[in-house]
């Protein structure tokens, strides 16, 4: 009896022992199958970051070059302004050359008649301490203005026009 109770017993471990190992087999295979799949997201995502990093590079190459033509970030343009008390120049000659729409009718800066409206001012690109670039619309037809302005030691500024054109179609 205690014979057979030993070989129950020892069958038994032999089994318990048999599903702990398949059990084991299994979980170990789907655990690799698991650590693969991560795997090759992770390669995805470092692609993706590689080519992100690229993108924001382009980017900021893009918005460098897109800034080389502007007072903000010309210091032989800026070292004009330091006998004047202003802290932000482009703006301020930005805002002089928006009160010019303030008039009624046609901005006077603009050397054409509006046809759906007053003619009026709507972007400004000030690219140095004596150059502007303006866009101009009268709500249909639209242009740019190369205007050159003049800072009086009053803070006053005269506007004077450069060239200009007008793009076909509406």
């Amino acid at each position: 009896m205690r014979k057979s109770l030993f070989l129950y017993l020892f069958v038994f471990t032999g089994l318990l022992a048999l599903f702990l190992y398949v059990s084991s087999d299994k979980g170990l295979r789907a655990k690799d199958r698991e650590i693969e799949q991560l795997k090759t997201k992770l390669a995805g995502l470092e692609d993706s970051a590689g080519k992100l990093s690229d993108s924001t590079q382009t980017l900021l190459m893009d918005a460098m070059d897109l800034q080389y033509f502007s007072l903000e970030n010309n210091e032989e343009a800026l070292s004009y302004f330091d006998d004047y008390d202003l802290e932000n120049p482009a703006g301020y000659i930005a805002d002089k050359l928006l009160e010019t729409n303030e008039r009624e009718g046609d901005n006077p800066l603009v050397p054409y008649e509006g046809m759906e409206g007053p003619v009026k001012i709507n972007k400004i690109k000030v690219l140095n301490h004596r150059w502007i670039i303006a866009d101009f619309s009268d709500g249909k037809h639209w242009g740019e203005l190369f205007i050159r302005y003049e800072l009086k030691k009053d803070l006053g500024i005269d506007f004077t026009l450069v060239d200009h054109l007008l793009y076909a179609g509406g």
